[in-house]
């Protein structure tokens, strides 16, 4: 059993008057956790699984009256799927304004988020979690430094999902599963999404595309739809957690870009999924930026498990000056370049002269665990 960062924050959020609400991918480990948790205060918990129907019928358009029969005496009460229950946040808002004394935990894909169901109802009534695949600092506890190190390699190809961490000789196929049966499946049944070939297509030449602008223009041309449409389903993946974007940073400075984007994503196995590329980084074209996303992604797993929260941006000028990755907060500019291997790097001199008081640091294979560890 390798423990979640945000386990014991979730806790820390008990009995103080709020739903607890985790959102994450399918397949991530939502129901494990919430078992884990379970399995630490079994007398007081009741698990429901909105997957059965009977369960779903008995918390849509609920009473606080049938509420109260069906959670008896129990203190906490795990909502697995919350998805799947119609107007489930009216449901959730009743059980918070009535039962004081009661710790309601709901999971769900990023449906709870697409369908927009949730928010209203629950606003200042909820505490928000993220879960993502396994970070570098939860494995960590799973594997040596030394042995973390071996399998570094398998790590930025296959991902960290769990059913590959824990079924490594079947990861392909199982990456397989997870990209064709679970990607898409909240845009296509809560968002009508009718161009389902689109989709897949974008998709696939974003992952084509880590570690370089992009620009929607060109995809929709690519694509022969309207920009409109492509930049309305990066914002759905975004919101589905397959996919994430670094907007350029700029300070207004004439010689910085400020129009594109990167995208990158939240898990490189699925990534390399998509473009069914799985072979070992001496023979890739694409390692550089593989180990960039790895780490990005690496980064705000961290970010987000401590509750730390950064604007992210890349930094490039017109004359291909570059820093990969940029966290700024209350005005503090922190640069990273993010290479493999120690060589060929040198502070860009149009960054220090525009921002002379922030530093820059190169994250290799050598030091990054400081970089995505706690």
């Amino acid at each position: 059993m390798i423990e979640r960062t945000i386990k014991k924050r979730i806790k820390s959020s008990f009995c103080k008057g709020k739903a607890v609400i985790i959102y994450g991918a399918r397949q991530v480990g939502k129901t494990t956790l919430i078992n884990d948790i379970m399995e630490e205060d079994l007398m007081t918990g009741l698990y429901l699984n909105c997957d059965e129907p009977d369960i779903r019928d008995s918390l849509t358009n609920v009473t606080s009256t049938k509420l109260k029969e069906m959670f008896g005496n129990k203190k906490i009460i795990f909502i697995d799927e919350a998805q799947r229950v119609k107007n489930i946040g009216l449901t959730l808002k009743i059980i918070v304004d009535t039962f004081k004394d009661l710790q309601v935990v709901a999971t769900g894909s990023s449906a709870l988020e697409l369908s927009n169901e949730i928010m209203e109802p629950l606003t200042g009534r909820a505490f928000e979690f993220r879960l993502y695949p396994f970070s570098v600092e939860e494995l960590s506890a799973k594997y040596s430094d030394l042995e973390f190190m071996r399998i570094l390699e398998n790590r930025m190809i296959f991902g960290n999902y769990p059913d590959i961490i824990n079924f490594p000789d079947e990861a392909e196929k199982r990456l397989g599963m997870i990209a064709n049966n679970y990607l898409y499946k909240d845009l296509l049944q809560y968002q009508n999404i009718k161009k389902s070939d689109v989709l897949e297509k974008l998709v696939r030449l974003l992952a084509l595309q880590i570690g370089s602008e992009v620009s929607f223009n060109e995809l929709a041309s690519v694509l022969g739809v309207a920009k409109q449409t492509v930049e309305h389903y990066v914002k759905l993946l975004e919101q589905c957690f397959i996919v994430f974007r670094l907007t350029p940073f700029s300070r207004n400075l004439r010689s910085e870009l400020t129009k594109k984007c990167k995208i990158y994503f939240y898990d490189t196995g699925v990534r390399n999924s998509l473009i069914k590329n799985f072979n070992p980084l001496d023979l890739r074209t694409d390692s550089g930026a593989l180990w960039e996303n790895y780490i990005i992604s690496e980064r705000i797993k961290k970010n987000s498990n401590h509750d730390r929260d950064f604007n992210i941006y890349f930094w490039r000028t017109l004359q291909q000056h570059e820093i990969d990755y940029i966290e700024e907060k209350n005005g503090k500019i922190s640069g990273y370049e993010i290479k493999y291997k120690k060589d060929g790097f040198k502070i860009p001199s149009p960054f220090t002269q525009a921002y002379p008081k922030s530093p820059v640091d190169l994250i290799n294979r050598d030091n990054f665990r400081e970089f995505v560890t706690d």
